[in-house]
């Protein structure tokens, strides 16, 4: 594996996280949703005007761009594991960013 295309590795790994986590802050926002038809509408319009939301989408488009750069240069099979390192940064930063507890069974 080339060594210079590590850091777009790591850079989508931290986009993905970016997404992950403003995501739960979204939704986090937005409430809980109760299972009926007439609040499908009225739940997504407010998704769809919640920032934390947008940037989530904006940070997973981003993300998949710079993916798709990582293996026009290397096979997937090597790219690939490497995106597991985005289990610890997302429970890293879940811990510190929105408080998560990080337990045995987690890591």
């Amino acid at each position: 594996m080339k060594l210079s295309i590590l850091p777009l590795i790591l850079l989508s790994v931290l986009l993905n996280s970016g997404a992950q986590l403003s995501l739960k802050a979204g939704v986090g926002r937005a409430g809980a949703f109760h299972f009926a038809w007439s609040n499908i509408v009225p739940f997504c319009m407010q998704l769809a005007s919640n920032p934390w939301i947008l940037l989530s989408l904006a940070c997973y488009v981003v993300s998949i761009v710079v993916w798709i750069f990582v293996l026009a240069r290397i096979p997937v099979s090597i790219a690939y594991p490497l995106i597991s390192l985005g289990y610890v940064v997302n429970a890293v930063a879940a811990h510190y960013l929105l408080g998560e507890d990080i337990t045995f069974l987690r890591i």
